[in-house]
């Protein structure tokens, strides 16, 4: 049987038919075809990631802007109604006012200091500072917004 085996040729000895052949001189070119491919592509993933990181910044600015802003609105908005009303705690003498809002915008964190000065009597003159974050104190962070505003009549 043995005899039978070797007669077809099944241990033959030498490479196999397909084993690959190493060519000289060409050995490192697909490594550095794959680097340099994987570098193309990494660049091209870190410009989106950077692109995509400054489009949030902006919209988280954005909204921030418009938080201050709104806050400030409401202090002057506020102050105005209630100096033009009747019963007003600014119209009997002049003189020189100041306090803070909180609990502004959607999410309760903003807060508006305004300040109301009649020290010229014929004049008043209000200013409202409003702001992104603070809280209940209107204590600012480093990440804080401000936008004033300022009405005098």
């Amino acid at each position: 049987m043995i005899k039978e085996i070797k007669k077809l040729n099944i241990f033959k000895k030498g490479p196999a038919p397909h084993a690959p052949t190493i060519r000289r001189g060409r050995s490192g070119f697909v490594i550095l075809f794959a680097v340099t491919l994987s570098s193309i592509l990494l660049a091209i993933a870190l410009g989106v990631a950077n692109i995509a990181l400054k489009e949030v910044k902006f919209g988280t600015s954005a909204r921030d802007t418009n938080n201050a802003f709104f806050a400030a609105d409401t202090g002057i908005e506020l102050t105005l109604f209630n100096d033009k009303s009747p019963g007003s705690i600014y119209t009997p003498a002049p003189g020189f006012w100041s306090f803070v809002l909180s609990g502004l915008n959607s999410s309760g964190q903003g807060c508006a200091k305004v300040t109301v000065d009649k020290t010229v009597p014929p004049a008043t003159k209000i200013i409202s500072k409003g702001y992104n974050d603070g809280g209940a104190s209107c204590t600012q962070g480093s990440n804080s917004v401000e936008r004033q505003l300022e009405v005098n009549y």
